[in-house]
């Protein structure tokens, strides 16, 4: 058999590890699709659109470490830009793969269907640029393996998604084999006197600060340093706080651990111990208006060591050439304990009362009920809106995981984004909370759930609003069209799945309906849980009200 352009990409994919990768079908990836099936190592997995293509993608490259989305030209790979923006966004290593017009056409003047009309077919490159680390135009095998190689080797060092474009009479043409995967997978040796130097100047302001606190930020797993700061707060032994992205990304049962910092919706005592601290230790943060709600909770100055990626900052004084756990472990050999923090300071996990059986469904006792099924091997998947604020008060077990996408925030990305998780790793059990108005973006990626057997379990809040936005801005354009979410199931399992469509208005309907979900191992459960549209966690106020003020700032005067 020949060796050909995909099959290289497909081995190179295998190799870096991935068992799976998400595919649309259309006419210029074809050949492509075939080539990539040659690798029995790797499953395809097929998607209904583009969009859910690059989020399912999305989503396994945050179970599994790397993914990839294959698509068609300009109708498929501009659709799945708005996820590959998401991924960038989140730090997620997702190589999108777009099949492209005949390398014959290149140059040509031909006019071509697909596109916009243009006899240039780069603007489809030009675009991705902008939401990649490496993009890749392949129109001869010769070039291939280089290209492909730096694709790879980039997305995977900087935890971005990267872009390849392959010509689509090029795919099959002939090609070397890869060699092993280690040039891909090796990383730059750190720069020892650059790194010793921010471990002094790191040490010297701890040894100067009686009240350390570590905050935890959402680019912590990105520069897979979780471990590393783990050890740098048993060895420090202070208080250890996280922002909101960064939820699940540190354990809740460590002896430091004190919740929540998010400004006025933090923890109870979380906001004061943060901003009365003298020393601030932030670890792959990210300041944006949501995580400081509306730039009122931005620490700054001196007091700050923001550790970053592969930067660290200290009084004014930036270090490079070094990776953050690199820096983390070496800071954890020299610091000084700094207990006080931890001793004056406590945490209170979220106590949910119990509702009445019979009384109608809250918000409170959903949550409730949710917290309880989480185990060490729970992936929960939290939507923008009040399910971010609804996962911020759960208690977590170590090892289980929170999902959430608060930078890039868009909403209906959690349903395929947790096909995407589950089908990355299937030993875990999926639970998702999202909105009717969210469920709505992105629904029919449940259907596939339901194809390939998937027990996500999906508490699907019909409140028949986008609360979140409600909370922000009200106005008519909030509130939708209401759908028998539950009902849906029947729809996607055409009488062959075995997904389970269950509604819940009680306490008691809730818990008998988990119980079924939970015994449903051969498809999804769709639980419709109908809640009164006021009846939201009183933090998604404050803080939409915050986000507001800022978002509605007069225009600086000239």
């Amino acid at each position: 058999m020949t060796y050909t352009v995909g099959m290289y990409l497909a081995d190179r994919l295998a190799q870096i590890g991935l068992k799976h990768h998400f595919a649309v079908a259309g006419d210029y990836n074809l050949v492509l699709l075939d080539q990539l099936l040659t690798n029995k190592d790797m499953q395809q997995i097929y998607c209904c659109n583009e969009l859910n293509c690059g989020f399912s993608a999305e989503g396994y490259a945050r179970a599994h470490g790397a993914a990839a989305a294959v698509v068609t030209f300009s109708v498929g790979a501009i659709s799945a830009m708005n996820a590959i923006g998401g991924a960038y966004a989140e730090n997620l290593p997702v190589i999108l793969i777009s099949g492209s017009p005949n390398s014959n056409d290149y140059g040509s003047g031909h006019i071509l269907h697909h596109t916009i009309g243009s006899t240039d077919y780069g603007y489809q490159m030009e675009m991705v640029k902008h939401v990649t680390c490496a993009a890749e135009s392949i129109t001869d095998a010769a070039s291939a393996p280089a290209k492909i190689d730096h694709v790879i080797r980039t997305a995977l060092r900087e935890s971005k998604p990267a872009y390849l474009e392959i010509a689509c009479n090029v795919s099959a043409q002939e090609c070397p084999r890869p060699g092993p995967v280690s040039s891909l997978l090796s990383e730059p040796a750190p720069d020892k006197t650059s790194l010793d130097a921010a471990v002094a100047a790191a040490v010297k302001l701890i040894e100067g600060a009686e009240n350390t606190v570590i905050l935890v930020g959402s680019k912590l797993r990105a520069a897979r340093a979780q471990a590393e700061a783990e050890k740098l707060a048993d060895k420090l032994e202070c208080a250890v706080t996280i922002m909101a992205a960064a939820k699940g990304f540190f354990p809740e049962d460590h002896a430091g651990f004190r919740g929540l910092y998010w400004g006025e919706v933090s923890s109870p005592g979380t906001q004061e111990l943060v901003e009365k601290a003298d020393a601030i230790i932030c670890l792959a943060p990210v300041f944006n208006d949501y995580s400081t709600v509306g730039w009122t909770a931005w620490p700054k100055g001196d007091k700050v060591l923001l550790a970053e990626p592969n930067r660290v900052t200290i009084k004014g004084q930036t270090f490079e050439g070094f990776a953050l756990r690199d820096f983390l472990t070496a800071l954890a050999a020299k610091a000084p304990a700094r207990p006080a923090s931890a001793k004056a300071s406590s945490h209170t996990p979220t106590a949910f009362p119990k509702a009445d059986a019979r009384a109608p469904l809250t918000n409170d006792e959903m949550a409730r009920q949710i917290n309880a099924m989480l185990t060490s091997d729970t992936t929960l998947v939290a939507e923008t809106g009040d399910s971010w604020f609804n996962a911020m008060r759960m208690t977590l077990p170590r090892g289980a995981r929170v999902e959430l996408e608060m930078q890039w925030g868009h909403i209906g990305w959690s349903v395929p984004s947790s096909f995407g998780n589950a089908m990355g790793s299937q030993d875990r059990q999926h639970v998702v909370m999202v909105g009717d108005g969210s469920f709505q973006l992105t629904a029919q990626e449940v259907a596939q759930m339901v194809r390939y057997e998937l027990p996500v379990i999906i508490f699907l809040v019909n409140n028949r609003g986008y609360v979140i936005e409600i909370a922000i801005h009200d106005g008519p354009y909030n509130y939708i069209k209401n759908w028998d979410y539950a009902g849906l199931m029947e729809v996607f399992n055409a009488g062959e799945g075995h997904g389970l469509g269950l509604h819940a208005t009680t306490a008691e309907e809730l818990e008998d309906a988990i119980k079924k979900a939970q015994a449903n191992r051969r498809g999804p459960t769709i639980i419709e849980c109908k809640i009164d549209r006021q009846d939201c966690t009183d933090t998604l106020v404050q803080w939409g009200k915050k986000v507001a003020s800022a978002n509605s700032r007069k225009p600086q005067a000239v």
